[in-house]
């Protein structure tokens, strides 16, 4: 099998990351010019929206935010009355988050706006292109989570490095 030069256009993983980029800032501007939120204080809210209970160590395992993003999100939102911290009852070292009344209400007005970008973003595809294409990047992730597992010994922690 010959080698193929690398032409870091044609790299799937920097096309990855560029992709990933421009829609992040697409996302970014909207909800920066209409809610006043960052990347990643909207994902926190719609984790939290979704869990209604979780604490900042799950938040960071599933959305792969490092430790400090999530927390300056979490403070930024308790700041702002959206989030509250409660007492985990699990583990005393940890708190649970909730959204308040005023975050869930914000999260009913973004959560339309996120589906109609999104809605925007792939009206050039079909139905089944988009299936495909969800699928594809969920076999990436976890194929890439195997990889870095390997490269950690099976270890620690487990998140690929940005």
């Amino acid at each position: 099998m010959a080698h193929r030069a690398l032409v870091l256009d044609d790299f799937i993983p920097y096309r990855l990351s560029i992709t990933s980029n421009l829609v992040s800032e697409a996302v970014a501007d909207t909800y920066e010019a209409l809610f006043g939120l960052t990347i990643p204080e909207w994902r926190l809210v719609a984790v939290v929206a979704e869990a209604d209970g979780i604490t900042q160590q799950q938040v960071g395992q599933q959305t792969r935010m490092d430790k400090v993003t999530v927390s300056r999100a979490a403070i930024a939102l308790v700041e702002r009355g959206l989030m509250q911290r409660h007492a985990n009852p699990e583990d005393r070292r940890s708190h649970l988050l909730r959204l308040t009344d005023d975050g869930h209400t914000l999260y009913a007005s973004v959560a339309p706006k996120a589906l109609d970008l999104e809605r925007r973003i792939f009206a050039g595809f079909s139905g089944a292109e988009v299936e495909q294409f969800v699928a594809m990047l969920r076999r990436i992730d976890a194929v890439t989570i195997d990889l870095v597992q390997d490269s950690h010994g099976g270890v620690g922690d487990q998140r690929p490095r940005r």
